[in-house]
């Protein structure tokens, strides 16, 4: 089992910036793929970032390119998701999730993913 809890969401102004953190315990926190999703009201979950387990790869959603840059510390158990340039269609529920085997086919999709945390709230204003 891992255990996942995002932090860091939160109230912000158009352009402003966020940076979300993911703090991972239970079992060995660098064999997992790391990836953060989110969702809107009345919208399905996306796929946002994912980053490989030793942090070579990172891959992250068109949308978000340029502006999200996702990082994680496996000494800390930690993954991250900085956030610039935000704009009022990022706003969402963002969560974490790790996945034990995850491909560039399937990092996208949710299901991929084996462990996920409670989310936190990140709000746009414009």
């Amino acid at each position: 089992q891992v255990q996942l809890v995002e932090s860091g969401g939160g109230l912000v102004q158009t352009g402003g910036s966020l940076r979300l953190s993911c703090a991972a315990s239970g079992r060995t926190f660098n064999i997992y793929t790391m990836g953060w999703f989110r969702q809107a009201p009345g919208k399905e979950r996306e796929f946002v970032a994912a980053i490989n387990w030793s942090g070579g790869k990172t891959y992250g959603a068109d949308s978000v390119k340029g502006r999200f840059t996702i990082s994680r510390d496996n000494a800390k158990n930690t993954v991250y998701l900085q956030m610039n340039s935000l704009k009022p269609e990022d706003t969402a529920v963002y969560y974490c999730a790790a996945g034990g085997v995850i491909t560039i086919a399937t990092m996208g999709t949710p299901i991929s993913y084996d462990y996920w945390g409670q989310g936190t709230q990140v709000t746009v204003s414009s």
